[in-house]
């Protein structure tokens, strides 16, 4: 099929929720991809930071295929070997002690959110339920997350959202401590704000709000559903800030390209869901964790994650010494990076695929980059080319 056969049967049968380009993907290798009518693009998206090893990788491909010959789903019921094999590698490289799988960002914070209530519920009783959260927060569609979200954008059409949330400016301890009633059971952050606009938390803040949590036995979520894995040059972004949380989430390049959210406990939450108190029926799904071992494997060696930093490097350097006129600033964090830009940057996403480029917007003003981690710097390169002279 073309690309306008494909975007017909689209708009006649799916609802329309997405504002898409005149863009049909047909096939893909590393950062480039080719779409139905076979033309070339290079993608700094990755799928909104899903393929985090790229399109088509070799080694992924072969150990999803391999998994598929076995068994492709079984009950959580069960015990499944790949699964426990994820597990057992998150929990070494994150510090924490338990993990639990389900299907994508969104469930992975709704789980975060219930295991911090029920570890207050279990220790102090009813009335200590509420979570703050940032604003310009992104933490998922779903009713409880969007109520968890930190944008009032998203604050319509599906009352009434769960309640128990409070929204407070990023780095502004003064307001956070005046939020600290007594029925607060968690902090809940990204350590750098995606979907908000690529906006950095300072390392003395975060450093603040564990010394908080410490003293209140509140406790710190990470929502790393976009910064986790690699992102940013870490496996986990907060290791940028030197410091433990209670709770982390995980999702989008976890999987390669695969379905696949997750939530994990430390010490003081390992152990609070018993039988029965949450439950999936699709996720720790033998594939898709076959292939999160691959990516896991992969993009936690240091060699690795010393690329990421290296690469992000040099594709703001490369972009910025071409003096792009419209850019007005930089920020991130390794292959996660923002470009404040004058105008709407809606337009310039536009203009960029026009050109054979793959981008995304965040915010009100901002050009968001989550290239795979495996991208090329010729790659990187030809994109960039491509990048400056839309935003000249």
């Amino acid at each position: 099929m073309t690309t306008n056969e494909i975007k017909s049967l689209d708009q006649q049968y799916l609802m329309a929720t997405y504002g898409r380009l005149d863009i049909a993907p047909k096939s893909g290798k590393n950062a480039t991809m080719i779409d139905a009518d076979g033309r070339e693009y290079i993608d700094f998206t990755s799928g909104i930071g899903v393929n985090s090893l790229g399109y088509c990788d070799e080694g992924w491909i072969k150990a999803v295929e391999a998994q598929l010959h076995q068994i492709q789903h079984m009950c959580n019921y069960y015990y499944c070997e790949s699964a426990a094999k994820v597990g057992e590698q998150l929990v070494k490289l994150s510090g924490l002690e338990k993990v639990f799988f389900g299907n994508s960002g969104a469930e992975a914070n709704e789980g975060a959110i219930k295991l911090a209530r029920k570890y207050s519920y279990d220790k102090y009783g009813e009335g200590r339920a509420t979570i703050i959260t940032l604003q310009s927060s992104f933490h998922g569609r779903t009713i409880t997350t969007l109520a968890a979200t930190g944008q009032d954008v998203f604050h319509q059409y599906f009352y009434p959202f769960t309640t128990g949330f409070k929204h407070v400016p990023a780095n502004d301890l003064d307001a956070l401590r005046e939020a600290l009633t007594a029925d607060v059971c968690a902090i809940m952050a990204e350590p750098i704000q995606g979907e908000g606009g690529v906006n950095m938390l300072d390392t003395d803040y975060i450093k603040a709000v564990r010394e908080i949590c410490d003293e209140r036995d509140i406790l710190l979520i990470f929502d790393e559903v976009q910064t986790g894995v690699g992102r940013t040059g870490k496996f986990f972004a907060y290791e940028h800030f030197g410091i433990l949380p209670d709770i982390v989430t995980l999702a989008k390049g976890l999987g390669g390209g695969l379905p696949i959210g997750a939530f994990l406990g430390g010490a003081k939450a390992a152990n609070t869901l018993g039988g029965g108190m949450h439950g999936t029926t699709f996720g720790a799904n033998p594939v898709v964790t076959a292939g999160a071992l691959e990516v896991i494997a992969r993009v936690s060696k240091p060699e690795f994650l010393a690329s990421v930093t290296e690469k992000g490097t040099y594709l703001a350097k490369a972009l910025m010494d071409k003096k792009p006129s419209k850019v007005k600033s930089v920020r991130g964090r390794g292959l996660m990076l923002g470009f404040q830009v004058e105008g709407n940057p809606k337009d310039y996403l536009h203009d960029c695929a026009d050109n054979g480029l793959l981008v995304l917007t965040a915010g009100k003003d901002v050009i968001r980059l989550l290239p795979p981690l495996t991208i090329t710097k010729e790659e990187i390169d030809r994109g960039v080319e491509i990048l400056a002279n839309v935003l000249k």
